[in-house]
């Protein structure tokens, strides 16, 4: 899925955009607990959270993603949008709440990762 179709489904905002016509993102994963996606994502996958701070951008930098959606009206504090920059990761912010977002990706096609992956 492309980071303009996932704006698009969840009327999010693009705070910092690195996408380009290839970025393709294959899977979703949900979590405010940082040590969950440390253990679980793939490199391919959207991180959707709702935890505000720049742990989120070092986690999803260190796992090699390229796309953060924060949940219920959140919005990356400056040192995370910072930080998103200069690690060239995409940042987008939705309305939604976090149940309502994954299922509104799911619905469009966007796979969740199973922990027995």
């Amino acid at each position: 899925m492309k980071i303009n179709e996932i704006k698009e489904i969840l009327n999010a905002e693009i705070i910092t955009d690195f996408s380009n016509e290839n970025t393709d993102i294959k899977y979703g994963f949900a979590s405010d607990l940082m040590s969950d996606a440390l253990a679980l994502v793939k490199s391919e996958s959207l991180l959707i959270t709702g935890l505000n701070n720049s742990q989120v951008i070092r986690t999803a930098e260190m796992l090699d993603m390229s796309t953060v959606l924060f949940v219920r009206g959140k919005r990356p504090c400056q040192d995370a949008i910072k930080l998103a920059l200069e690690n060239r990761i995409s940042i987008l912010s939705t309305d939604y709440t976090m149940f309502k977002t994954c299922s509104l990706l799911a619905i469009n096609g966007m796979e969740g990762i199973e922990a027995d992956d």
